[in-house]
C-alpha cells in the first residue's frame, strides 16, 4: 500500500507553493518511492527495490484496514514526471485519499484505471501517444468502469480542450497550480459523482468554444433533444443559464428533489454522464445561444 506523508511532512506539503510540480523537488518530503511492479503485478507482491522508471508500475493494493471507511483511490495520469510525484505527495497527505497508480500517458492511464478501478483519475489533457480527452472517452464509454469518475488537468482555465474533454464524459477540471486543500477537496467532490465546475464557470467555458468554433452537425448535436419533454427542455435550458438544483427549483415552483429527478431523466435521454454534459449538449443543440441571456 502507497504509505502517506507523516505529521510533517503532511505540514510541509500542505505549506507548498500552489504548483504541484513544485513540491516533488524535496525528496525529504516525499512518500515511501512505490516498489516496482510490471503492468499486470500489483505493488503489493514487489519486492522493496527503487522506484521503477515506468509510472505504471507504480500501484497500490486497496486499504486492508479492518472497519476502515474506505478510502479516494486515486490514479495520476500526467507525461511529465515532477507533476506526478507532486500530486501524489499532495493527495497522499490528506486522509482519506490514496494514490493506486500513475501513468505517462492516455494509454497507460486506461490500461490502469480497467485494471485498478479507481474512484478518481487525474487526467492531464496533452499527453504522448493516447492523450487526455481520447483516454476520458475511452473511460467514460466502457460501461466497466461507470464508477470511475475523471478530473481534467489544466494550465489555464478557458484552455481550449477542456470544452472536449467535458463534452468526452469529464466531471469537471482542476488548474495545476491549485491549492493543495482545492486538490483534495476536488478529488472528493468528483469522487462523489458531482461535477466540480460551477455551472456559471462551465457556462462561460461552454460558451467561449461553442461561439468560437464550427458548428457540431445539426443532427448529432440534437441527438435526444427532441425526446424531452417540455419541462424537461425548460429545466436543461435553465442547468445550461447557471442555475443550481435549488433556483430551478424557485423558479419553476417545484422542490430541488424533483429537479433531481428530472435531470435523471434528461441525462438517460442524452446520454450524458453529468450536469457539464448537460450543459455541452444544450449549446450544442442549439437550445441554448452563446450569449443570450
Amino acid at each position: 500500500m502507497e504509505q502517506t506523508l507523516d505529521g510533517e511532512g503532511a505540514a510541509n506539503a500542505s505549506s507548498q507553493a500552489a504548483n504541484p510540480a513544485s513540491m516533488a523537488s524535496t525528496p525529504s518530503q516525499a512518500a515511501t518511492p512505490a516498489t516496482p511492479a510490471s503492468l499486470a503485478t500489483p505493488a503489493s507482491e514487489s519486492s522493496t527495490s527503487p522506484q521503477a522508471a515506468d509510472p505504471a508500475s507504480m500501484v497500490s493494493a486497496p486499504s486492508q484496514a479492518a472497519g476502515a471507511q474506505r478510502p479516494v483511490r486515486v490514479l495520476v495520469a500526467d507525461d511529465q514526471d515532477l507533476v506526478r510525484s507532486g500530486f501524489r505527495m499532495i493527495l497522499s497527505s490528506y486522509d482519506g485519499i490514496e494514490v493506486v497508480g500513475e501513468a505517462r500517458d492516455g494509454d497507460q492511464a486506461v490500461q490502469l484505471a480497467e485494471r485498478l478501478r479507481p474512484d478518481v483519475v487525474l487526467m492531464d489533457i496533452r499527453m504522448p501517444r493516447v492523450n487526455g480527452i481520447d483516454a476520458t472517452r475511452a473511460i467514460r464509454s466502457n460501461a466497466a468502469l461507470a464508477d470511475v469518475q475523471v478530473l481534467i488537468l489544466t494550465t489555464f482555465d478557458l484552455d481550449e480542450y477542456v470544452y472536449d474533454a467535458l463534452s468526452a464524459g469529464a466531471g469537471g477540471f482542476l488548474l495545476k497550480d491549485a491549492e493543495p486543500d482545492e486538490i483534495a477537496s476536488a478529488v472528493r467532490v468528483v469522487a462523489a459523482g458531482e461535477a466540480l465546475i460551477e455551472p456559471s464557470i462551465t457556462r462561460r467555458l461552454i460558451e467561449t468554444f461553442v461561439a468560437a468554433r464550427p458548428g457540431v452537425p445539426a443532427g448529432a448535436a440534437a441527438r435526444g433533444i427532441d425526446q424531452l419533454t417540455d419541462r424537461e427542455r425548460e429545466i436543461l435550458t435553465l442547468v445550461a443559464r447557471g442555475l443550481n438544483n435549488d433556483q430551478i427549483g424557485e423558479r419553476l415552483f417545484i422542490s430541488p428533489a424533483t429537479v433531481k429527478t428530472h435531470l435523471a431523466r434528461i441525462m438517460a435521454k442524452l446520454d450524458a454522464h453529468d450536469r457539464a454534459q448537460l450543459v455541452v449538449r444544450a449549446y450544442e443543440s442549439g437550445l441554448v445561444k452563446p450569449g443570450v441571456a
